[in-house]
């Protein structure tokens, strides 16, 4: 069957007043519109047609029409106006010795201090809707960020003497720490006021990254650890995929996030929000390395994969115009929701069909294939490989 749904922006401090507006082809509503949640996690549940929360019909009506009683993954639309907290998520292992741990001491799961509110892993995968989105992803190799230390004098220097250690990771890490503990506040100062004065070719867009939000965050040291991350801009299509442990921090723009059904964060800079500094250490990778870009794989005309490897979800992307079907064959319970359109979500067995315009979603249960008729694009969640 299918089943539209619907559901409401959260309205997060870094979210965008227009992006999504203008992708539903509706007025600015004035407020922050950061992110809608399409799929069953409690913290906000998508509404089926008949009112009910998409985590009760999976319960009463769910196995009646082939779907789980819980769905493994999270869909959203994500629009980002500033940046996200710096964050890592945890491994399965670390979430369900955080949640319990929690648990334990009796701190409620709404409680604005608490970490872990759910023992699940929260992997995730973002794609770009909007024509760029930048982000914060993985630390950047140590030999680069040198040189963007060596070109902010001495105060760059405090910093890189930091960076040396038995191995990368390791003074990553340390370094990290350092920063965060509030022992560093003088050399954070002084790295955020020469950044803001700097003139770079190689580096423009990392000191551009301090000029525009140095003001909204004084003195915070998320800025400095911003600086030790990769700075990334993706096209439309392009994706990046997060596991456990890596650091990040969306930074602008709009795009079409997936997860494993987890709201767990540890974060480390940039939010008003709870910062658990040493939770943060015991998940991070310090590991430096390149963006993790994920590459889609083309399976049919028109049709790209995305498949990071993890059993929770894989996403697709669909574009269509008129005369050209796309024929999607599905792994499991899948959400279809359109960012162009309208585009007409068919089941080729049974004839049932919803039109998604652009911010509209459906979710298919108990379907092999869909088909995708009419002008515009779809991303369908599902079941990892």
């Amino acid at each position: 069957m299918l089943l539209p749904l619907s559901n409401v922006p959260r309205d997060y401090a870094w979210g965008s007043t227009t992006l999504i507006a203008e992708l539903e082809g509706r007025e600015p509503s004035g407020a922050r519109e950061a992110e809608v949640w399409f799929g069953d996690h409690p913290g906000s549940p998508a509404k089926t047609p008949d009112g009910r929360t998409l985590d009760r019909w999976l319960r009463e009506e769910g196995a009646a029409s082939g779907a789980p009683d819980r769905l493994p993954y999270l869909l959203k639309l994500l629009a980002a106006a500033s940046p996200l907290s710096i964050q890592s998520h945890p491994s399965k292992e670390q979430a369900r010795a955080g949640f319990e741990r929690e648990e334990a001491a009796g701190v409620p799961v709404d409680a604005p201090h608490r970490v872990f509110r759910d023992d699940n892993h929260k992997p995730e995968l973002i794609v770009a809707v909007s024509d760029t989105f930048t982000a914060l992803a993985g630390v950047r190799d140590l030999a680069a960020t040198r040189r963007l230390l060596a070109e902010l004098g001495e105060a760059g220097r405090a910093i890189s003497q930091r960076l040396e250690g038995e191995t990368d990771a390791s003074a990553v890490r340390d370094t990290i720490a350092w920063l965060l503990s509030g022992e560093a506040s003088a050399e954070v100062g002084a790295v955020v006021g020469a950044a803001s004065v700097a003139d770079s070719h190689e580096f423009a867009q990392e000191f551009g990254f301090i000029r525009r939000f140095g003001a909204e965050f004084p003195g915070d040291p998320g800025l400095v650890v911003a600086l030790l991350m990769n700075l990334v801009t993706l096209r439309r299509g392009e994706a990046l995929f997060v596991d456990a442990g890596v650091l990040h921090a969306y930074v602008e723009g709009l795009g079409v996030e997936i997860m494993a059904a987890s709201d767990n964060v540890l974060r480390g800079g940039l939010t008003p929000k709870h910062i658990d500094v040493p939770g943060l250490l015991e998940v991070l990778d310090p590991t430096p390395g390149p963006p993790p870009v994920l590459e889609p794989r083309t399976v049919a005309s028109g049709v790209d994969l995305y498949a990071p490897g993890v059993p929770d979800f894989a996403l697709v992307r669909a574009r269509v115009a008129d005369g050209a079907d796309a024929s999607v064959a599905l792994r499991g319970t899948a959400i279809a929701l359109a960012v162009a359109g309208p585009v007409t979500v068919a089941d080729p067995e049974t004839g049932e069909s919803v039109v998604l315009g652009p911010g509209r979603a459906a979710l298919a249960a108990g379907v092999d294939r869909l088909v995708l008729s009419g002008s515009g694009e779809v991303f369908i969640a599902e079941p990892g490989e």
